[in-house]
Formats: structure tokens, C-alpha cells, sequence
């Protein structure tokens, strides 16, 4: 089904050392609201929706693990060359005892991803209503943390993954509509 470039979705550049920054990113990585929730989230909800809309969590589903590869390629670029005393001062010192450097699929507070994150009712539309909050909570994150950041570097990376969330975000409510739509016609069997 998917097909592997070797490239980011939207290049990554970052200007320094920053392991808070790395911390606070780890929102997007591993959270509630973050790429790898929204990625099995959309692509866990097609299975229940109908065929005029699996396209679009398909598609919106697949994005999202592409943003989720930028992440990763942030959180690692802000982490590579900090010693294990910025480590600390970030906040990071349980996270290095546990896993060095690696990156682990938590949120900014340590907790690690759970599957509860990912909701699916089998309902299409209360599906896709949980899918336009669960965008727009991202959007609103990812300006937080362009927010907390000097990086013009990074905060590019951040915006465009913003407008992203828009975009889902739309696409999400035209959905919603056209099963209203659909729902309303009269059926005749």
C-alpha cells in the first residue's frame, strides 16, 4: 500500500543544541494528541466509514506518519550533541537512564503512548468530529511550540506542520458534510 521516499514530507533544519525543546516536541511524537495517534487513529477508523470517505483517512492517516518521521528527525537533530548535563537541566535525565538517546514514544511528561489515545466509535461522524478536535488540538499545540522556540530553523518545520493540521482539519469537516448530505437523500429500495 505505501510506497517509501527517502526524504522528509518538508525539510527539517534546526540551529542548535536545545534538549527542552526536544522534550517539548515529544507532545507531538508520543501524546494524546500527537502524530502517532492520529496516524492509527485514522487508519484504525476506516475500516467503519463509508467507501465515498476511506480515501481520505487513508490518505490523512499516511500523511501523519510522515509527519511523525519529521518529529522523530527533530527530537533527534535537537538532541544528537547534548551532553548528559543539558540532558538533566531539560528534564530529560529519566528518559536517558532509560533509553539514552533514543528516541521512545511518550509525551513531553515522560508518560508513554497507550492505545486508549486512539478512539474509534463506529460511528462515521462522531468518528470524524473526534477527528477534526483531534487536529485541531495538534494545530494548537504546534503553535505553542513555535511559541517556546527562538529556532526560526525549527519553527519553520513547526508551521508547516501547522498548516497541515488545517488542512486535515478541513478536509475532516467536508466529510462530515457529505455524509450529512448522503444521510439526508432518500433512500429508495
Amino acid at each position: 500500500m505505501w510506497v517509501y521516499e527517502k526524504k522528509l514530507q518538508y525539510p527539517v533544519r534546526v540551529s542548535k543544541c536545545d534538549p527542552y525543546m526536544a522534550k517539548l516536541l515529544m507532545e507531538q511524537y508520543g501524546g494524546a494528541d500527537g502524530e502517532l495517534a492520529a496516524a492509527l487513529r485514522y487508519l484504525n477508523q476506516r475500516y467503519t466509514i463509508p467507501d465515498k470517505i476511506i480515501g481520505l483517512l487513508n490518505d490523512i492517516g499516511t500523511e501523519e506518519f510522515a509527519h511523525l518521521e519529521m518529529i522523530a528527525t527533530m527530537i533527534y537533530k535537537l538532541t544528537k550533541d547534548a551532553t548528559v548535563e543539558q540532558l538533566e537541566q531539560a528534564g530529560l535525565a529519566a528518559h536517558y537512564v532509560n533509553h539514552d538517546k533514543a528516541l521512545f514514544y511518550s509525551n513531553a511528561a515522560g508518560v508513554p503512548f497507550t492505545a486508549t489515545y486512539i478512539q474509534a466509535k463506529g460511528d462515521p461522524i462522531a468518528d470524524l468530529y473526534e477527528d477534526i478536535a483531534a487536529e485541531e488540538k495538534a494545530r494548537a499545540t504546534y503553535q505553542w511550540l513555535i511559541d517556546m522556540t527562538d529556532d526560526v530553523d525549527l519553527q519553520d518545520s513547526l508551521k508547516f506542520l501547522r498548516e497541515r493540521e488545517i488542512v486535515h482539519s478541513l478536509r475532516f469537516r467536508e466529510a462530515v458534510e457529505i455524509l450529512k448530505d448522503d444521510r439526508e437523500t432518500k433512500k429508495i429500495f
